[in-house]
């Protein structure tokens, strides 16, 4: 039997893995969610086991086609699951429409302080699903928010057991540090919907605050934060703030110090301290932060972040699983056609690489990431588009056709970069 409780689980055995369901409701539907819970159990009961992350988009039942976008079964381990005998997770959502908007300081400022997303917001659905880490690093990233949910729920004293609600993402461009920690967001905003009734997205401006307004720096710092201290009031909200690129506003004091950096840097480190300080009283926050230069950020910041997580380039594995994810997009839309089986990389560990007839595309896929190697998630994911552009032309293409423009859009990648770095 299947819980029917968003958020709830049903308790049938010890260590069995924890089941999640994420129904995304369609905007203009004004259906009890409730009542759209109680079709996809049914739903569900008529599938007991999957594998993957098992995704509708189309229904029979003219209840779902009329009120829902799609029912997925999401973070799934690389195993068959029996629905019916793990605990199962229900959380039904309806995307944000509006978009961002600015934070000001004052009504009558200039200045973009922060942007602003009320959350599930359409503009970061899907960005979780397209991020590919290896060791875990997503789901280790939503077990430190429910634990530290899981601590407040049980007021634990932070003076005891201490923790900040600070995560630290650092690493080089281009590996979707920024981009994480939206999703991270997203995905947490569904999974607590039975908790807060929103979540609130601020992404500030740290560039802005610090270059443009530069002797009022630290000033600008406190009033950034009472803005948010405003947000956090509302105990309904989840309430997510992303200071991207942090040394920007936590550089080394000790560097400022020696005149190297501009005392008035001394004073934005130190407002930032205060404030992360005062904000950790707070059960409904999360402090998301990002750095490429790491060396460069105030220490006494860095002991603040409960979570200190590096995010490097893909591996060759995490490779595949991007071009794969790109090449199945091009599927989908016509663009290779027609449309052709490619196993995943644990299916082809399975299959210990052995060539074959069926395997021979996925193979090559994966010779292809083998040479990718180093490159970026972001420089990955443009590879497919530059490949068509470059190298393929014509408005359709078959796969193994597209699969030896991919390889020459590789090669040109590789050899650009090796030219930068020789020309430097």
């Amino acid at each position: 039997m299947v819980s029917g409780m968003e958020g709830d689980k049903m308790e049938v055995g010890k260590q069995k893995p924890n089941i999640h369901v994420e129904v995304h409701v369609k905007c203009q539907s004004t259906v009890k969610r409730s009542e759209v819970r109680k079709h996809v159990l049914s739903l569900l009961r008529r599938h007991s086991v999957v594998y993957g992350n098992y995704r509708w988009t189309e229904f029979d039942e003219e209840f779902l086609q009329k009120h829902v976008e799609s029912v997925v079964i999401v973070d799934l381990p690389e195993m068959p699951i029996d629905l019916q005998s793990c605990p199962l997770f229900v959380h039904v959502f309806s995307l944000n429409e509006e978009g961002a908007s600015i934070l000001c300081l004052e009504d009558d400022e200039e200045l973009s302080a922060a942007n602003q997303w009320l959350l599930p917001a359409a503009e970061f659905h899907g960005i979780w699903e397209s991020l590919v880490y290896e060791n875990g690093i997503k789901m280790q990233l939503l077990d430190y928010v429910t634990t530290m949910i899981y601590f407040s729920d049980k007021n634990v004293d932070s003076n005891l057991v201490s923790w900040n609600r600070v995560v630290l993402l650092h690493g080089p461009p281009g590996t979707g540090k920024t981009s994480l920690c939206k999703a991270l967001a997203q995905k947490l905003s569904i999974r607590l919907s039975n908790r807060y009734s929103y979540g609130q997205f601020v992404e500030i401006n740290s560039h802005s605050l610090f270059s443009k307004w530069f002797s009022e720096s630290g000033k600008l710092v406190t009033k950034m934060f009472q803005k948010i201290q405003q947000l956090i009031d509302d105990k309904e909200a989840l309430v997510f703030v992303l200071i991207d690129e942090v040394e920007s506003l936590t550089a080394a004091r000790k560097a400022c110090q020696a005149g190297t950096e501009p005392s008035d840097a001394i004073r934005v480190v130190n407002a930032v301290l205060t404030q992360l300080d005062q904000i950790k009283r707070h059960s409904n926050v999360v402090i998301l932060t990002t750095s490429n230069v790491t060396e460069k950020i105030d220490l006494a910041f860095v002991d603040r972040a409960d979570i200190k997580q590096y995010i490097g380039p893909p591996s060759v594995n995490g490779i595949y699983s991007i071009y794969l994810s790109c090449l199945e997009e091009l599927m989908k839309c016509h663009i290779i056609h027609p449309r052709e089986q490619l196993f995943t990389i644990f299916e082809l560990e399975t299959m210990d690489f052995a060539a074959s007839e069926v395997s021979e595309h996925s193979l090559y896929l994966r010779d292809i990431a083998l040479k990718s190697k180093g490159l970026s998630g972001r420089a990955l994911r443009k590879l497919p588009f530059l490949a068509h552009a470059l190298f393929v032309k014509t408005e359709a293409v078959s796969l193994v056709r597209f699969l030896e423009a991919l390889d020459q859009a590789v090669f040109k990648k590789k050899e650009e970069e090796n030219n930068l770095v020789n020309s430097v």
